[in-house]
C-alpha cells in the first residue's frame, strides 16, 4: 500500500497533520485541548446548543463562526419533534469522527475516494429512561456501522482504512470507554 497523496485529492492536507503531529510531539503540553458546548432549554424537551471556542495550542481559540444544534423528541414522546434525539446526535457524532478520520487515511495512503456512506444503527430499550424497568440501561445496547466505500483500492485496503479510522477517532473512544462526568447545579435568579 502506497503511502503518496500526488495523484489523490480526498481534500485532506495530509502534511499539516503530520506537521502538527511532529509539532506536539516536541510539544506535548500544547496537544492538551478542551472542548465546549453550551445548551440552553427553549420549551419542552426543545433545547438548543452551541459550540462557538475551545481551548488548544496552549491558548483560547474561535471557531470561524457559531455552530447551533437543535435536539428534541419525536411526537411520539409527545414532543414536538424540532431537532434530533440527543441519541441521535450522539451517533452523528461517531458517524463524523469515523468519516473524518477515513478520508484522512485514505489520502495519506494514497486512496482516491469516490463515495463514502457510513450507516448507524443502535438499539435502545426505553424502559429505562422512563422508569418502567430500574434493571434496563438508559442507553444503547450497542451500536452497528456499516460504511459503504467506493474508492480506488482493494477491499482489503479499504476495510485497513475503516479499521485505521476507528483506531484513531475520539468518538468511537469515548462512546465505548467510560469517561468521568461531573455535573453540578447553581442557582440563578
Amino acid at each position: 500500500m502506497s503511502e503518496s497523496t500526488s495523484s489523490v485529492d480526498n481534500g485532506v492536507n495530509v502534511e499539516a497533520l503530520l506537521g502538527a503531529r511532529e509539532a506536539l510531539s516536541q510539544a506535548p503540553e500544547a496537544a492538551q485541548f478542551k472542548w465546549r458546548a453550551t445548551c440552553d432549554w427553549v420549551k419542552g424537551t426543545h433545547s438548543k446548543s452551541s459550540v462557538t471556542s475551545f481551548f488548544g495550542l496552549g491558548e483560547e481559540q474561535q471557531h470561524r463562526r457559531e455552530f447551533t444544534f437543535e435536539a428534541d423528541h419525536p411526537e411520539v414522546f409527545a414532543s414536538e419533534d424540532l431537532g434530533a434525539t440527543p441519541v441521535e446526535v450522539v451517533l452523528c457524532g461517531l458517524a463524523s469522527c469515523l468519516m473524518a478520520g477515513v478520508a484522512a487515511v485514505a489520502q495519506h495512503r494514497g486512496i482516491q475516494l469516490n463515495s463514502v456512506k457510513a450507516t448507524l444503527e443502535a438499539g435502545m430499550d426505553i424502559q429505562g429512561i422512563l422508569g418502567i424497568d430500574a434493571d434496563v440501561r438508559n442507553g444503547f445496547d450497542g451500536i452497528n456501522v456499516s460504511f459503504e466505500v467506493d474508492g480506488d483500492a482493494s477491499a482489503e485496503d479499504l476495510e485497513a482504512l475503516v479499521a485505521q479510522s476507528q483506531k484513531r477517532s475520539a468518538v468511537f473512544d469515548i462512546v465505548t470507554n467510560p469517561t468521568n462526568v461531573n455535573v453540578s447545579v447553581t442557582k440563578t435568579g
